[in-house]
Formats: C-alpha cells, structure tokens, sequence
C-alpha cells in the first residue's frame, strides 16, 4: 500500500510511472493500491491459454437446432389468389329519364325475373297511348271501307295501299308507347338477391342512375389466372379448393369450368374460371379467395423444415451436420428446393433421406464450423 499523497490546489500526482492530473481545490489525500505486474500477469494465463485453445480447435461449438430430411407424400400443386364474381350480376339502371313514383323492393331482397321494382312517371305515356289507340281504331275502319270498295272496283288499288299503310302506322305507334311505358317501368331481369337500394321516391333519375345491384350467389364463378408455363397442368373439370378470409377454417370445392382463349400479353398468365356451389350463400361476388389447384398424382418426396434452407442470390443451400473427427460440424451444401407448404420445403437436389440439416442458428455459421445440436426434431 502506497502512502498517502498531499496535494495542494491542482498539481501533478505520481503514482509509479503515471502521472494523473489533481483539479481540487484544497488539500486532499488519495489512496491508491499497488497490484505487481508479475501478479496481473498470472490472472491472464488461463484466459490466454484458453484463447489459444479455441484457435487450434477451430472455435467453440455453436449451439443449434436440427432436423431430418424427411420422405413425405408429396402432390403438386397451383397457389393463386382468386377473386369470386356472380353466375349474373348487374348494376340496375333506367334507359328513360323520370321521377320515381313507386319503389316494389326492400334492400336485400329475393326477386324474381320480370317482377317490377322501381316505376318511373308514365302519365304522359298513358295518355299518348290512349290517342294512338284511337288513331289505330280509325286507321282500321278506313283500311277495311278501302277493301270493300277496292272489291266492288270503286277505289283504287293506290287509295287502298294507302289506307293499309296508316293502319300500320298507327299499330306501330301504339307498339312504341307500350315499349315506352315497360322502360318506365324497371323490371327484374333474371331471379336473384337485390343489394342496397339506392334511390328514393319522388326522386329524378337520368339514365345511367345506379338503383341498386342484382346478383346470382348460387352457383358463383371463381376467376383466378395461372402461369403460361401451367398450362398444360390446367383441365377442365379439375377440383379447386377455396379458401376465404371470411370463412376461417372452411374449404370449399369447385371445378375448373373454362381457360382463357388467350394468355395477357402483359403478365405472361391465362385465366381460368372454376363454378362454385354456395347453396348456404356464406359467399358473396367480390370476395377474394386462395385457390389451390392440385395436380397430379401424389408421390414420395423429399422434404426439409421451412427455415433449415438460407436463400441465396448465388444458389439455395442448408447445413448439413456431419460427424468428423469425434465433433460435429456444418456442412454448407447447396440445394434445389421446390414448393412449400404446410412449414416444409420440397428437395428436389442436394440431399438424401435421413441427414440432418440445421434449422436454427445458421447466423452463427460458416462451412466447417463445429457445432452442438442443442434440440433435435424427429
């Protein structure tokens, strides 16, 4: 123990070979302990020694987690994002313009074809089809007075025609009015759920003046494109399972109905278009789905857990872990990995049944590292 040091003010404090500055002011007495160098030394050895241990063993083991190659039963299978759309769907709309004067539907409802939903005013209609009917009844006299005296050869052939010619005019007209009066008065056009009205009475429509939608939900069309370089794969009449968001946990089946007649230019994919039963009408047009197309028949395959493969822009690869020299180390070994799912990855290159490959720690490795399987599924 060295003895103490009296300073005054700021000075220069010697303690062996250093110097340490002093700013209190005031005298002040520092005690500091003396450790021999040969001493420190000595505590350092079993650091070093152990430093220099690791260096000629090549690092200590790193502790991971690993899995078997595993053969499992494997089918191929097309993952797509489809969209659901109705066997029919329209926007109901007017052709004429007018004001509402009746609303026949409820928000939500079923209809069927030809019943009548929303009445446009019509009165001037009505009363130009009562003129026209007159008209017509006129028309039809005078044609039938031509024929008798064309008959008795006291009109001419001419005046005969001409009366034949009004009499059609006039049933035209009235043909027009009634076809007016059915576009004032907007119908159903097939069976099916009628969505949100959107109108109101006493309100004036335009034409193109959205009303409300109408759709079929029983069967739906399930649209979804796939690769050009599926197409092969693709048949009519395949099974498709659905999957929805809306629907957790519940798989529904549908059948491819058609392909594209054409592959988009731009995306390089076809459309295919699968029928949908939906007879509890849980589904709605709009929604989007996961398809699966499954192709094929199933067959053995090799398969790894998700996260044992290190995807690389030089090439997919996983650790192996290999007995060699008493220790286990990884093996960097690159691989050809094909689809995955349910958590595994399919081996199409690179590995063979029963070899373990690391599925945890791969950050801490490099080829040829030791390492210690910490936790080893089955």
């Amino acid at each position: 123990m060295l003895p103490a040091a009296r300073v005054e003010g700021v000075g220069i404090l010697r303690v062996g070979a250093q110097q340490l500055p002093d700013r209190h002011r005031g005298p002040t007495r520092i005690a500091f302990p003396q450790q021999p160098v040969g001493l420190l030394n000595a505590s350092e050895a079993p650091l070093r020694r152990a430093h220099a241990a690791q260096a000629h063993a090549g690092g200590f083991a790193v502790s991971v987690s690993a899995g078997p190659v595993r053969t499992v039963s494997w089918q191929r299978r097309i993952d797509a994002v489809a969209s659901l759309v109705a066997l029919q769907g329209v926007h109901l709309t007017t052709q004429l313009p007018g004001q509402v004067t009746g609303i026949y539907f409820h928000s939500g409802q079923h209809v069927r074809r030809g019943e009548r939903l929303v009445q446009l005013d019509d009165s001037n209609q009505l009363a130009q089809l009562a003129s026209d009917r007159a008209a017509v009844a006129l028309a039809q006299a005078d044609y039938q007075r031509a024929q008798r005296l064309f008959g008795t050869h006291a009109a001419s052939a001419a005046q005969l025609q001409t009366a034949r010619a009004s009499y059609e005019r006039a049933k035209a007209a009235v043909a027009g009015d009634r076809s007016t009066l059915a576009k004032l008065a907007l119908s159903a056009p097939f069976t099916g759920w009628i969505g949100v009205r959107e109108v109101n009475l006493g309100q004036y429509l335009s034409p193109g003046t959205g009303i409300a939608a109408l759709d079929v939900w029983d069967p739906l069309r399930v649209q979804f494109t796939v690769p050009q370089s599926r197409i092969a794969l693709v048949q009519v009449g395949q099974e498709v399972h659905i999957e929805v968001d809306a629907c957790p946990g519940q798989e529904f089946t549908a059948r491819v109905t058609a392909l594209g007649s054409e592959v988009d230019p731009a995306s390089r994919n076809i459309t295919v278009e699968a029928r949908l039963p939906n007879p509890k009408r849980l589904l709605r047009p709009g929604m989007f789905a996961q398809a699966r197309l499954l192709v094929g028949a199933p067959h053995e395959a090799l398969a790894v857990p998700a996260e044992a493969i290190t995807y690389n822009t030089y090439g997919d690869f996983v650790y192996r872990v290999e007995a060699h020299k008493g220790e286990q180390v990884a093996v960097a070994t690159t691989v050809r990995a094909g689809e995955t799912r349910g958590g595994l990855t399919e081996i199409l290159a690179g590995l063979e049944a029963g070899e373990q490959v690391v599925t945890a720690g791969q950050l801490k490795l490099h080829d040829g590292a030791p390492v210690r399987v910490a936790h080893a599924a089955h």
